[in-house]
């Protein structure tokens, strides 16, 4: 196997082109991405607000569930 050397403001360089080439060409990568982000920081969100240091019975909770369910249909 042969060692390549390369200096690092050419490394920069090919990275920069590789990223830029990446972001024009693969949109969809990008845009799963930062979608999948916003999503986790929402959940995040929703997570820290719903937090109340109440908490609720199993079997209440499935009792709603269920109810709620029939409901529906």
């Amino acid at each position: 196997m042969n060692t390549i050397t390369i200096e690092s403001d050419e490394l920069r360089k090919m990275m920069r082109e590789i990223f830029i080439d990446v972001l024009t060409k693969r949109k969809d990568l990008i845009e799963d991405a930062v979608i999948e982000a916003i999503e986790d920081i929402g959940l995040g969100i929703a997570i820290e607000e719903g937090r109340t240091g109440e908490y609720t019975d199993t079997r209440m909770f499935t009792k709603k569930l269920d109810e709620r369910i029939k409901k529906a249909k």
